[in-house]
């Protein structure tokens, strides 16, 4: 049985291989060093707006989350140097944005955006690091984003001819190896928790894209997606002074939780160890749409349907999902809506990366709680 899935812990057992050729030199640059220096990213800026809703503009919104993540640090970790590749409304160039962080010898370089989507319905909070678009959302994620250097002089030349809009350009993704992934990876992680546990916020997850401003990044990056603008109730909140507040003060957490790690265990190897030992199995919950001898082309059947289909495959059948969840009585929830357009649709579970039945699925949720 051979299963393709959409987990970024894929990526990064993926990635360990490369990793282990730079890990003396990773080890020994860290080694005794502390966290020094963080470079606080608002997205767009100027003449690129950035995502734009109802009452609110993505390039407002990021600064003033930025601006406020920087204050928290500077208040509570006086010996953390704060540097902001923008500080008010200008553009700034997206290769620019990494020079800065690099420059600036960063420990961490932390990019804050907003998203926006075609369906109004989708919500909650996501952050990116740079890899592999694994889902076609992703891939319109790092469109969007990537799309801004139009607005740049000569951006086919800086950027070495990379097309935003093309999905070609993007094989070059496949082909970098970030040494800092698994860095990354983590601060993502504590970035979504934060937002999960302390705000509320629904938790998209940690997912990996193409995003030409973390590319050229030489220090552990992480792009954070404070919520939908298209989303009229997640607009009201990031764009209110008290959501701002709320999703910098979350940040700020995820930095000092990092720095107190970083300056603990500064090799890259220890902190693996430590997050491999205190991993639990990810269990989570998808509908099953369809399935087929054949795979069915984008933009037909199922994905004419829905706004967020999955496929893997399983023996000899390629097989379609749409939805996810950690909590079963949420996806119980989703199959109502979703078997009003496919009626014979229902619940599978997966343990990680590999299928396994709903019942066992709950037993090893309950035995975790």
């Amino acid at each position: 049985m051979t299963i393709y899935l959409f987990n970024t812990r894929l990526a990064l057992i993926f990635s360990l291989g490369v990793l282990l050729i730079f890990n003396s030199v990773g080890a020994h640059a860290q080694e005794d060093m502390v966290f020094k220096t963080v470079v606080i990213d608002a997205g767009h800026g100027g003449k690129d707006p950035g995502a734009i809703g109802k009452i609110s503009r993505e390039k407002d919104i990021v600064l003033n989350v930025a601006l406020k993540v920087g204050k928290y640090i500077e208040e509570n970790l006086p010996d953390v140097n704060v540097v902001y590749t923008r500080s008010k409304d200008v553009f700034v160039p997206l290769n620019k944005r990494a020079e800065i962080a690099n420059k600036n010898k960063a420990d961490l370089f932390i990019s804050i955006h907003a998203n926006a989507i075609s369906t109004p319905k989708i919500y909650g909070a996501e952050t990116f690091v740079l890899g592999l678009h694994r889902t076609k959302e992703n891939l319109e994620v790092a469109k969007l984003e990537n799309s801004v250097i139009v607005l740049e002089e000569d951006y086919t030349t800086t950027y070495e001819g990379f097309d935003p809009n093309s999905a070609e350009s993007y094989i070059i993704f496949e082909l970098m190896q970030n040494i800092h992934i698994d860095q990354s990876i983590y601060m993502a992680s504590l970035v979504q928790n934060q937002f999960k546990q302390r705000v509320g916020r629904r938790d998209r997850g940690v997912k990996q894209a193409g995003f030409l401003v973390l590319r050229q990044a030489a220090m552990p990056s992480v792009l954070v997606e404070l919520g939908f603008l298209t989303n009229q109730t997640e607009e009201k909140f990031i764009a209110s002074e008290k959501g701002q507040t709320y999703m910098a003060s979350a940040i700020f957490r995820a930095v000092r939780d990092y720095k107190n790690e970083f300056d603990d265990k500064s090799k890259m190897a220890d902190i693996m160890e430590k997050v491999q030992a205190e991993a639990k199995p990810v269990i989570s919950y998808r509908i099953q749409i369809a399935s087929s001898r054949k795979a069915i082309k984008e933009g037909t059947q199922v994905y004419k349907k829905f706004d967020e289909v999955w496929m893997f495959q399983e023996d000899d059948r390629f097989k379609y999902t749409t939805k996810c969840s950690s909590d079963y009585g949420e996806i119980l929830n989703d199959l109502l809506f979703v078997k009003e357009k496919v009626g014979d649709a229902f619940v599978i579970a997966f343990k990680d990366d590999k299928r396994i039945s709903v019942p066992e699925a709950r037993r090893m949720q309950q035995q975790q709680n």
